[in-house]
């Protein structure tokens, strides 16, 4: 057996599933997914079933949050399909402002609907972009454009990465919290 659901209560419906990349027993939370719970190989599911509901506490606490992300993602999906051809065209002129407004070079740029990330940037200096970010805020826009951007000269989210962003922008730890609250927007 690979999975088993069992019904918590005042949880509802969590998902235990062998794992065999997890180390411990692992509970997680995600939008429209629900919960679920990583079993390694070698735990009984029963010892994951005892692990999840002596944190039944924590789980809804963290179900009360996916809320609020779940209806935020929902607001924007009703918004339509974003158009492609728009949202290429206002991400690239943004992103092509910026870097020349702060000295940064990269190499190509990528439109693409990614399922888990809302940029990337290459070890050859070619930066991704998701489709989506056309329906953030400006503000959390420009945070991602510039964190890109600051990958082209620091290839980690080390100190130095945060101190460059953090001169481009205030308060970068900040915007970057606010954005998870669009995560389930790229599922």
């Amino acid at each position: 057996m690979t999975s088993k659901t069992i019904t918590i209560a005042g949880v509802g419906e969590v998902l235990l599933e062998r794992s065999c990349r997890a180390k411990h027993i692992n509970i997680s939370l995600k939008p429209f997914k629900g919960v679920r719970v990583a079993v390694p190989r070698g735990v009984s599911y029963a010892r994951a079933e005892a692990a999840a509901r002596s944190k039944v506490d924590w789980i809804k606490r963290h179900i009360k949050r996916m809320g609020v992300v779940e209806k935020t993602a929902d607001g924007l999906r009703k918004s339509g399909p974003v158009d492609r051809e728009m949202a290429r065209r206002q991400l690239v002129e943004r992103l092509a402002e910026l870097a020349r407004q702060h000295g940064f070079e990269y190499n190509r740029v990528f439109i693409r609907n990614q399922k888990t990330r809302w940029g990337s940037c290459s070890a050859k200096n070619n930066i991704n972009l998701n489709l989506n970010l056309v329906r953030l805020p400006h503000e959390l826009i420009d945070y991602i454009l510039l964190h890109e951007l600051v990958h082209t000269r620091v290839k980690n989210h080390g100190r130095q990465f945060w101190d460059e962003l953090n001169t481009l922008m205030d308060n970068a730890k900040g915007l970057d919290r606010q954005l998870r609250r669009y995560k389930a927007m790229l599922i």
